[in-house]
């Protein structure tokens, strides 16, 4: 018996590749961007000399470079994404990126594998473009998770502050500063924004938009409300914090009584795959007998479409609307 190796060597060369774009984007970018760092990155501009509004201006070219860009081509898939997950790459660099991953790809595959130049020229450029399309995606929803956490602690503390006597943007002002990133830096942006002259309701706004993210478009609207029809904003903050702290305490519950169905929607979906692999690998001429038969290209073909469709089934079965 024959067990080849190459699989594994696949894997291992898609994980190096995946592992190599968060350690350029840590070594060129600092440990303060990323996620697992409680630096505030802004205050961190700040502290090295930068001015206010060269510090206002870089970031909010950060926030806002990848939805201009994504007539580039291979950049059309990622723009949202990536905005969401604020990757402070450009577009253009993360471009090179994917190319500089497919070069290392194709040379992991060269010397670990013996397939044909086209296979690893496709396999190569598909592992690069898909690692940087992975980590934006999974850097996007931590980023999205830790936001969303973090917003009712924000907003109490905002209301403390008008309580006791400040303005709403100096609220905002404290928030950035006491609370860590991701949303420290975002406040801090609107803050800064507020004292140039925007409107605040109107920051917030474009805020929640460039999220998506429902309980913050809730924030701009009290705050704007507010603006237009007065009011008391420390009691409306109040039980605003208390809505979202309930609806992020129901997202949880959710999710602990899906995440059964889930991981069972997750194996049955993965386990077909991983079990052909092995097959494979302990036995590649497992399938010699039948490959040659008139009807093995077309059961292969309704195989994979019940596996695509069972993806999609077990997704919209936990996929609660809260």
């Amino acid at each position: 018996m024959v067990i080849s190796i190459e699989p594994i060597i696949y894997g291992l060369i898609f994980v190096g590749v995946l592992a190599l774009v968060q350690g350029i984007y840590l070594t060129v970018f600092g440990k303060s961007i990323s996620l697992n760092s409680r630096v505030n990155r802004r205050l961190e501009m700040l502290e090295k000399g930068a001015g206010r509004e060269q510090v206002l201006e870089q970031l909010r070219k950060e926030m806002s470079q990848h939805m201009k860009s994504r007539s580039i081509p291979l950049y059309a898939m990622l723009a949202d994404k990536a905005q969401k997950a604020n990757i402070a790459f450009t577009p253009t660099q993360l471009v090179l990126m994917m190319v500089l991953l497919s070069v290392v790809a194709f040379i992991g595959l060269t010397f670990g594998t013996g397939a044909g130049v086209i296979v690893r020229i496709i396999v190569a450029v598909a592992m690069g473009v898909g690692a940087v399309f992975i980590w934006v995606s999974n850097t996007a929803k931590k980023r999205l998770g830790m936001i969303e956490e973090q917003l009712p602690d924000a907003v109490e503390l905002m209301v403390r502050s008008l309580r006791v006597g400040h303005p709403f943007s100096s609220a905002l002002g404290i928030v950035a500063k006491e609370i860590p990133d991701p949303l420290a830096t975002e406040m801090g942006v609107i803050s800064d924004e507020a004292a140039y002259g925007r409107d605040v309701g109107d920051a917030l706004k474009s805020m929640a938009e460039r999220l998506d993210m429902q309980d913050l478009r809730f924030l701009a609207v009290a705050v704007t409300i507010q603006q237009t029809s007065g009011g008391n904003l420390a009691e409306i903050l109040d039980g605003l914090a208390k809505v979202i702290r309930s609806r992020f305490k129901l997202f949880r519950r959710v999710k602990a009584i899906t995440a059964e169905a889930k991981w069972s929607g997750m194996f049955l979906s993965i386990f077909p795959i991983v079990a052909l692999v092995g097959i494979n690998v302990i036995q590649p001429n497992y399938y010699d007998d039948v490959k040659e038969t008139a009807l093995f290209i077309p059961a292969c073909l309704v195989v994979a479409a019940f596996l695509v469709a069972n993806v999609f089934v077990m997704r919209h079965l936990v996929n609660i609307k809260v």
